[in-house]
């Protein structure tokens, strides 16, 4: 009897420690699993829910199943032409096969760490490949918009002949890919790597988070858009001053015209008055000649005496109205 208790205590004591160690566990909606017995992989759970695993024999390491990110570092590289930019990429990923991945990989930390190996050595040899334009444009947009005459949205106000001489110096070598084109091409690239390395990734997208000129290249574009606007305002303001001159011509022409034309009808005027003027002296002097002369003489002094300080006379004809009324 003492051993069948003794036994049984045994027993619950075992069972105890069984319950303790916890023979069941609970994958969580977005995690998956790999079963470990003393160091070998013996199975994977890729779904949800409560699972048993042998106490003390079975390890069980969770991974996320969900989709994940890396970022990567803003790094510098040179393109084909020795242009240094700073390229900042993304990627999404995720665990496809937990068994591939625990046997080559083991821990997220060291699958991010793969990752940046790769891609950034991806984008080195693209980047590397390609024109600075390749990295930057994503298409010939700006070609077609620089051939429009009204690139700078001025309307009907613009002259397509001033826009010609500008043209030059908006000059833009067509790309061939673009940057979408050369993301999708590190993302094909880096695929093949990551599927012959067996690794149990599946890389979903690389994503350009921001391309930006290194500090000399930024002061080389700015340098060059200033050069090119100058040029453009220069273009402008020399049109401007040939259009003033042309309105100044026309004004003078015009003012010219218009005092030619007023000088003409003045004279014209002036003319007939006189001819009135003398019509109507003719007339009075043949009424009355004495008093014609008269009125005339007196007409005379009033204008010109005022202007004379003193008056010496010898008896001169052209006063013979002061000395005697009847001007003799």
């Amino acid at each position: 009897m003492k051993k069948l208790i003794t036994t049984l205590v045994v027993i619950a004591v075992i069972l105890i420690g069984v319950l303790v160690m916890g023979p069941f566990y609970v994958l969580d909606e977005g995690e998956q699993a790999v079963i470990v017995q003393m160091g070998k992989l013996t199975g994977t759970v890729t779904e949800a829910g409560l699972h048993f695993k042998v106490p003390f024999i079975d390890e069980v390491v969770r991974y996320p199943k969900r989709i994940m990110a890396w970022y990567g570092e803003q790094k510098s590289m040179p393109t084909s032409e020795k242009q240094y930019i700073w390229v900042d990429i993304t990627a999404r990923w995720k665990i496809s096969d937990p068994k591939k991945f625990y046997e080559s990989i083991s821990t997220i930390n060291i699958a991010y760490q793969k990752l940046g190996d790769i891609i950034d050595s991806v984008v080195r040899t693209v980047v590397a490949e390609n024109p600075l334009r390749e990295t930057v444009r994503n298409s010939n947009f700006i070609m077609e918009r620089a051939a429009d005459a009204d690139t700078l949205g001025l309307g009907d106000e613009i002259d397509p002949g001033l826009m010609a001489t500008i043209q030059p110096t908006n000059t833009y070598e067509p790309i061939q890919k673009g940057r979408r084109r050369l993301a999708e091409e590190i993302l094909d690239r880096s695929r093949v790597i990551v599927k012959n390395g067996d690794y149990g990734i599946e890389l979903i997208d690389v994503v350009t988070r921001q391309i930006r000129y290194s500090d000399e290249l930024t002061q080389s574009v700015y340098a060059r858009m200033i050069k090119e606007r100058n040029q453009i305002a220069q273009a402008f303001r020399s049109d401007g001053e040939g259009k003033k001159a042309g309105w100044l011509g026309r004004m003078e022409n015009e003012q010219r015209s218009i005092l030619s034309s007023a000088y003409e009808q003045a004279e014209t005027i002036r003319g007939n008055g006189d001819a009135e003027a003398a019509r109507i002296y003719a007339e009075a002097y043949g009424k009355d000649r004495s008093f014609f002369e008269f009125w005339r003489a007196v007409e005379s002094y009033r204008n010109t005496l005022p202007n004379f300080d003193k008056t010496l006379s010898t008896n001169m004809d052209y006063f013979r109205y002061l000395y005697s009324p009847q001007g003799r």
